[in-house]
């Protein structure tokens, strides 16, 4: 199993990336339970992400604390796309 990128920073701009660990919560949600070789193409996103300068030092105000609705509909995403 690959290790979480998580950095303990859970706060999403308004395109839902986590200003921390630079994952979509899309990608947040079930990371234990993806396969690994999915995990790896998601910390192949993050490196480009880290270079990205739209998703760079993001005032907390223009953030926010992922929400309990935020991560159900994001499961839901994922097992709608999953079919």
């Amino acid at each position: 199993m690959i290790e979480s990128p998580c950095v303990a920073c859970c706060r999403l701009n308004s395109d839902k990336f986590c200003v921390g660990c630079y994952r979509h919560i899309t990608e947040i949600v079930g990371w234990g339970r993806r396969p690994d070789d999915e995990n790896l193409l998601i910390l192949e996103k993050i490196i480009e992400r880290k270079q990205d300068p739209m998703l760079q030092n993001i005032p907390d105000a223009k953030t926010s604390p992922i929400t309990q609705a935020e991560w159900q509909a994001a499961k839901l995403q994922i097992s709608l796309l999953k079919g």
